[in-house]
């Protein structure tokens, strides 16, 4: 078990802050540096055997990328509210219910960001949906379940929750 000795935050920024940690492993005391991060909510949006997944550019990365819609949760947010706003912000659907996919952690070894994954397949598209962020240009696309499985196998999807997200969606099909 490692105890915290102490935790000094050493920068503090819009998404998330960071602190420099002591911990005492086995008698010995070790640095830590710690991204705290309110955590993030994913939706696995489904509609007529088909998959909706927003296209957009990720500053962090450098390239376009393919993702379930989602996004990060604001402080004290309950996480299934959060789901629907970003479903409905990125795409311009809402659900009547969210399915709990899992709950994760991104990268545990330095962050205590905690993912969580909905899915609907009810999907109720938004007369008037809320904007999206300012500074969000989104792109929707539907694939087919075939094209998923491509996309997967040639690794033109490289975003940790929403591969976990699709994996869920072809190894659950028959419960479409």
């Amino acid at each position: 078990m490692q105890k915290k000795i102490s935790s000094k935050e050493v920068y503090r920024g819009s998404i998330f802050t960071m602190s420099k940690d002591e911990v005492e492993i086995k008698g010995k005391i070790y640095e830590r540096d710690v991204i705290h991060h309110h955590g993030g909510v994913g939706v696995l949006a489904i509609k007529e055997d088909k998959v909706l997944l927003v296209k957009q550019y990720r500053y962090a990365i450098q390239k376009t990328s393919l993702e379930i819609p989602a996004g990060k949760l604001e402080q004290g947010e309950d996480p299934y509210t959060c789901g629907l706003r970003e479903l409905e912000e990125e795409s311009g659907y809402t659900s009547e219910k969210l399915y709990p996919i899992c709950e994760m952690y991104s990268t545990p070894g330095f962050c205590n960001e905690k993912i969580y994954l909905y899915y609907s397949n009810d999907l109720i598209k938004v007369e008037n949906p809320k904007a999206m962020d300012e500074d969000e240009e989104i792109e929707t696309l539907w694939f087919s379940f075939d094209e998923i499985q491509k996309m997967l196998e040639n690794g033109e999807i490289d975003d940790a929750k929403t591969i976990i997200a699709l994996q869920y969606a072809l190894l659950n099909k028959e419960n479409r």
